[in-house]
């Protein structure tokens, strides 16, 4: 833990136009390459290996971060956390699995800069449940699906279908959408004027792969899913298992009225136990994320 402690790793705090550039700088690795630097770390703990395959990452640490703008924190501070989620990425990353270190890296980061936002926004430090996480790191996301890119505050309607499309009420929506409103950044800002022509931020984060590497990342998320849900589901007694199945995982639902002739009581009775069991799976699958680091519940 203390060789991996120290590994070396450049700090965004000279100055975000420095960093930037600096990070460019390191190599993106080939599938090989990247194989055999992590072999290195986890049979030797070769901490020169561990070293490259963190620095040929940071511009993904990079990208992730600013996508975490606009919650009114430094920015240099985020993309800190993001490389502490990159660095704790690394140190468990196994290359036997079979996938890259950018799409396990990419749950570590986003988890670490989760973290530290929530840490250090007094709004969610009164309430911190799943929902309102949700809420919190989605809200941007769910206006600008359904087109409510307007200032101040929500249409009634839009308050609506965010707070149906989240899970959580209308007075959240409204009061997480005024707590945030104002707070954005663009991608689009200068960093940079160096007589060559104006650089922004985006043009740091260019990177050709990485469309391909987000696909497969949310392939990879799926899967995920899918395992903790199968995984989770052993909280379940054979009956609970057979009736959340049948009424919530299924395309068609199979009603009530159907699965109280199968098990021979009320329909309030199957209506109870399927609440009951989707309850205890919720927080066997939020209990395995979090052991995963990933900070959301499923």
């Amino acid at each position: 833990m203390a060789n991996y402690a120290n590994l070396p790793a450049p700090s965004p705090e000279g100055g975000l136009n420095r960093y930037m550039q600096e990070i460019r700088r390191f190599p993106m690795l080939e599938p090989d390459e990247e194989y055999m630097l992590a072999k290195s770390w986890v049979e030797h703990e070769n901490t020169e290996a561990a070293h490259k395959l963190v620095t040929s990452h940071l511009r993904l640490a990079a990208k992730i971060a600013m996508g975490y703008r606009g919650y009114g924190l430094p920015q240099a501070e985020v993309i800190s956390e993001a490389n502490v989620g990159l660095m704790q990425a690394v140190k468990r990353f196994d290359p036997e699995k079979g996938f890259r270190l950018a799409t396990y890296a990419m749950w570590w980061i986003r988890a670490s800069i989760q973290e530290y936002i929530l840490r250090s926004w007094s709004l969610v430090k009164l309430g911190t449940t799943s929902a309102q996480k949700k809420l919190f790191f989605n809200l941007r996301k769910a206006k600008n699906r359904i087109g409510a890119l307007e200032e101040g505050d929500l249409r009634p309607e839009n308050v609506a279908q965010i707070a149906h499309d989240l899970g959580v009420t209308e007075a959240e929506v409204i009061s997480m959408n005024r707590r945030m409103a104002g707070s954005d950044a663009s991608l689009n800002a200068t960093v940079s004027n160096d007589g060559e022509g104006t650089a922004q931020w985006q043009d740091w984060l260019e990177d050709e792969d990485a469309n391909q590497a987000e696909q497969y990342a949310e392939r990879d998320e799926l899967e995920t899913r899918r395992e903790l849900l199968i995984e989770a589901m052993d909280v379940l007694n054979d009956r609970e298992k057979d009736i959340l199945t049948q009424r919530r995982l299924k395309d068609q639902p199979v009603t009530l009225e159907e699965l109280s002739g199968v098990y021979d009581v009320s329909r309030e009775r199957i209506r109870q136990i399927e609440v009951r069991a989707f309850d205890k799976l919720q927080k066997r699958m939020t209990g395995l994320a979090a052991e995963r680091g990933m900070l959301s519940a499923p």
